[in-house]
């Protein structure tokens, strides 16, 4: 029986409208670092992931590892890099592919208890305990998903305008990265949305939900916020500078 191995996928090809740079915010320095090299320093340093796979352009690739190896990471779990799809469900996609591309050339494939870890550039405050408690959480289940329980009351509009309902928040979560899935069903489910159905997906547990996978969740973590707005970049950016 070969060794069981865990895989991460770093999604880091977002462009991010919403942010006030001329770059793409994952590439933007705080400090010293890029912000898509915090969340990528977490996943190196973990014992849980075995190999990091990157999705970005090929025009920051040699960026990202100027940055890691600036920053003091080992990294040779770095395996490779694949390109950004047209929406992120299709990144996932090409990470995963990329993946199974690079065992076939060393004559290896992917094996039934093989997993796979997807998180965020724009989620730089992964912590190695959210890292552990998702694989502790893994056995027994298909997945594994963070939320966040919602502390506002949440209203449904049928017309955007007006208020047609209330939903009941004690079942409603927000769903965070990282998220872990065993590899072989989770790639088939993805692949199950190709051509179309894949720019419809946001989450990336959604294509598995779809097919009846398993998702446990666990309890996310308000620090591990994504950064989508300029008050968001405002937020991380006040956090450095209070470490320093």
């Amino acid at each position: 029986m070969g060794r069981i191995m865990n895989f991460a996928i770093l999604l880091s090809g977002g462009i991010g409208t919403r942010i006030s740079s001329d770059i793409p915010k994952q590439y933007v320095c705080v400090g010293e670092r890029m912000i898509v090299t915090f969340a990528l320093e977490s996943l190196m340093r973990s014992d849980c992931a075995d190999a990091v796979y990157i999705v970005a352009e090929h025009e920051w690739r040699e960026s990202i590892l100027s940055d890691v190896r600036e920053a003091g990471v080992d990294a040779d779990k770095i395996c490779g890099f694949a390109d950004p799809g047209r929406v992120r469900q299709e990144s996932i996609l090409n990470g995963m592919q990329g993946i199974i591309d690079e065992l076939k050339n060393s004559g290896m494939e992917t094996g039934d208890d093989d997993t796979v870890l997807i998180h965020d550039a724009a989620r730089p405050m992964l912590s190695g305990r959210m890292i552990e408690e998702c694989y502790a959480a893994l056995p027994g289940h298909d997945g594994v998903m963070p939320v966040l329980p919602m502390k506002d009351t949440v209203y449904m509009s049928d017309d955007g305008r007006s208020v047609s309902g209330l939903l009941d928040r004690s079942r409603v979560f927000a769903g965070q990265a990282p998220e872990l899935f065993y590899f072989k069903p989770y790639y088939e489910a993805v692949r199950r949305l190709m051509p179309d159905k894949i720019l419809k997906v946001n989450g990336a547990s959604e294509p598995a939900v779809m097919v009846g996978m398993d998702i446990v969740m666990i309890p996310g973590d308000e620090g591990n916020f994504k950064i989508t707005t300029d008050v968001d970049m405002e937020r991380f950016r006040e956090l450095m500078e209070g470490r320093e």
